[in-house]
């Protein structure tokens, strides 16, 4: 069963650009591209299930997800649109576009492969998890219950966008870390739908991310035969680390379209 998702939208005319998080983000995430892009385009930033202000629901599988978007999209009487996707929202876009390709007119794909991951978050989990336990009256405390197991500060602050102010004052998760985690194993495994998608598409990896190596791109270009790969000098989180590269990467290969 299909979600009614939270989104953002700039409003405008023309084909959208849809904008999808990965694992444990949210459409807040994108808000400074977003400014820059809806000088020129409207643009929609989407929360997928159990993220940002979107329900809490059993099932974490891309089939679901890539039908949420679609469901979205038929609500905002949206016929095409280009689809951009980091990570596991990279796999859902991936999935739409195999599952419904006449939606899309381009794909945007930002550092993942159609491919099954090993375990790569057993970190991240355990942190969350303390969060909840410690109930953190505010960011600092939030960050040192974090840091017992996320080492990486840039991690912690990522993961610190998921924290609200509760009902009795202290800072609360708003993901749904247990439907997340039991279903954590389809989330690493591979895409839905069949066959290729033969639409324009740009890949964007990280030089120093081991989620799209020069090993994976046979795989890849069975699922994405056109796609144009771009490498950009960041990790996983090129979007966040390396913003102008990134926007520029995507602008030149949107205004093509």
């Amino acid at each position: 069963m299909s979600v009614e998702l939270n989104y953002l939208d700039t409003g405008g005319d023309g084909v959208p650009l849809v904008v999808i998080h990965g694992l444990f983000g949210s459409a807040d995430n994108w808000r400074s591209h977003v400014k820059a892009w809806e000088a020129t385009r409207r643009v929609i930033t989407v929360d997928l299930r159990n993220h940002g202000r979107s329900p809490h629901v059993e099932g974490m599988g891309y089939d679901a997800m890539a039908e949420d978007v679609t469901r979205l999209l038929d609500r905002l009487e949206v016929p095409r649109a280009h689809l951009l996707g980091h990570s596991m929202g990279g796999k859902v876009v991936i999935s739409l576009a195999r599952l419904a390709p006449e939606r899309v007119a381009s794909l945007i794909v930002g550092d993942i492969a159609p491919v099954a991951y090993g375990h790569d978050h057993d970190t991240v989990f355990a942190g969350l998890r303390r969060l909840e336990e410690g109930k953190p009256a505010n960011r600092r405390e939030a960050d040192d219950l974090l840091g017992e197991h996320v080492k990486e500060r840039a991690v912690r602050l990522f993961l610190a966008t998921n924290l609200e102010r509760g009902e009795e004052g202290g800072l609360r998760l708003r993901l749904g870390l247990d439907e997340i985690q039991e279903d954590y194993e389809t989330i690493m495994g591979p895409t839905a739908g069949e066959g290729a998608f033969s639409g324009p598409t740009l890949v964007l990896r990280g030089a120093n991310s081991h989620y799209v190596t020069d090993e994976m791109l046979p795989a890849l270009r069975e699922v994405l035969p056109e796609a144009e790969v771009v490498t950009l000098e960041a990790g996983h989180w090129l979007h966040a680390e390396q913003p102008e590269a990134f926007r520029d990467a995507v602008d030149r290969f949107l205004v093509r379209r």
